[in-house]
């Protein structure tokens, strides 16, 4: 995925592998080799790369592990991480356990309402980790026309759509390319308050 990622940007930021190889100090042929997916680059060249491209690192981080799938390639999805982009937090809660069986976890969100009920009740915690490609029916915290939801991923034959758990009254969300959407991660855990 994280190769992926960089060649993505560097075409949607218009920039050539020799310019970017160039000023980042690597070889044209690593670099090819990178955006395949054939080799992960160091931490220090990663870093060099955004600096070049003119990202934050940090976001790209989170993608070292993660493999996209050709179902994500086809719905396009790395349009949809907001690679240059950090989450912006009003209100802090407390810290909680990190659970070992999510170890790659970053952030905790607490479910205000009950649209995913019984996987996550309200008051319960949303483990997240972010920038994780999500497979159909996966769970994720995403950011849609400036309102964040935790909800089931769907994909469809011809779009892609969030969905309540359990309300059957709340219609999906069906995702528009027009829309303003992010992906932000994939709920791997849930945490239920000792409070």
């Amino acid at each position: 995925m994280l190769g992926h990622m960089l060649s993505y940007i560097r075409k949607e930021k218009k920039l050539t592998k020799a310019k970017i190889a160039e000023d980042s100090n690597i070889d044209t042929g690593h670099l090819t080799h990178i955006e395949k997916g054939e080799r992960n680059p160091s931490h220090k060249v990663l870093k060099s790369l955004c600096k070049t491209m003119n990202i934050p690192y940090s976001q790209l981080m989170y993608t070292y592990d993660k493999e996209f799938t050709e179902e994500h390639k086809n719905y396009e999805l790395e349009s949809r991480i907001g690679y240059d982009k950090i989450l912006a937090v009003d209100i802090l809660d407390d810290f909680i356990e990190c659970p070992t069986y999510a170890s790659g976890a970053n952030i905790a969100v607490k479910m205000t309402d009950d649209t995913m009920e019984p996987r996550i009740r309200k008051g319960e915690y949303a483990i997240v980790e972010f920038n994780s490609p999500l497979n159909s029916r996966d769970i994720g915290l995403f950011f849609y026309n400036n309102k964040f939801y935790i909800r089931k991923f769907i994909a469809r034959k011809d779009s892609i759509a969030l969905r309540s758990e359990n309300r059957l009254d709340i219609p999906d969300i069906t995702i528009d390319l027009k829309d303003k959407f992010y992906i932000i991660g994939k709920v791997v855990g849930v945490y239920v308050s000792k409070k």
